[in-house]
């Protein structure tokens, strides 16, 4: 072992496979330790909350609490520890998210294992990490000029108006008021320069905003 402290690692993916692979790739290296691991986001949050990992490899999609979820919800609770997403997703809508969440990196699961380490080890030390696709996608998501982007809470309204969800229906789901829904609507709408709530729904499943399965 190092005389260096070893780098305190959560592994969270919902495949016990994908787990034990990381877990073997992990444990290879001397200065990286594998202190535990969570089937969805939600256990991992609970099991960081006692850990105190330095770093959480978390997947994206996953049952109970996706990643993005998670790692907001970590560093609220846990600043310190740092979360790379590692997943098989690199859509605008899950990499934004991601990123807003406060994730310090984003990973593809295709990665090579040299890569996968060495992201480790940087995302440990504070240094942002992105797998190449994922920062054009950024670089190109920047430079869109076609006005403010939509904010969590107005992506969370368009998936539940493509869920076919009426304006008093959302309220109730987010416990927020229907005048509330209305005025974020018409925010979705000027953003994505749509004229009605299909075309708005359409445009933003053309963008990976949202996806066919979310409605």
């Amino acid at each position: 072992m190092s005389a260096r402290a070893a780098i305190r690692i959560l592994l969270v993916d919902d495949h016990p496979i994908i787990r034990a692979g990381l877990r073997s790739l992990i444990e290879a290296e001397q200065d990286l330790e594998v202190v535990g691991e969570a089937e969805d986001g939600r256990v991992a949050v609970e099991l960081a909350r006692s850990l105190q990992p330095d770093l959480v490899l978390m997947d994206l999609r996953m049952p109970k609490l996706d990643g993005a979820s998670a790692a907001e919800a970590l560093r609220a609770e846990s600043p310190r520890t740092r979360v790379l997403i590692v997943t098989t997703y690199d859509s605008d809508a899950d990499i934004l998210r991601a990123v807003e969440a406060g994730a310090i990196g984003y990973l593809l699961k295709d990665a090579p294992a040299r890569e996968l380490v060495a992201a480790i080890r940087d995302a440990a030390a504070g240094r942002t990490v992105l797998a190449p696709s994922v920062a054009v996608r950024l670089v190109a998501h920047a430079a869109d000029d076609r006005g403010a982007k939509l904010t969590l809470r107005e992506i969370e309204i368009l998936r539940l108006v493509a869920k076919g969800m009426r304006n008093r229906e959302i309220g109730k789901a987010l416990r927020i008021g229907e005048s509330t829904v209305k005025t974020h609507l018409l925010h979705i709408f000027e953003k994505l320069d749509a004229r009605d709530r299909t075309s708005a729904v359409t445009t933003a499943i053309e963008r990976g905003i949202v996806r066919l399965e979310d409605g």
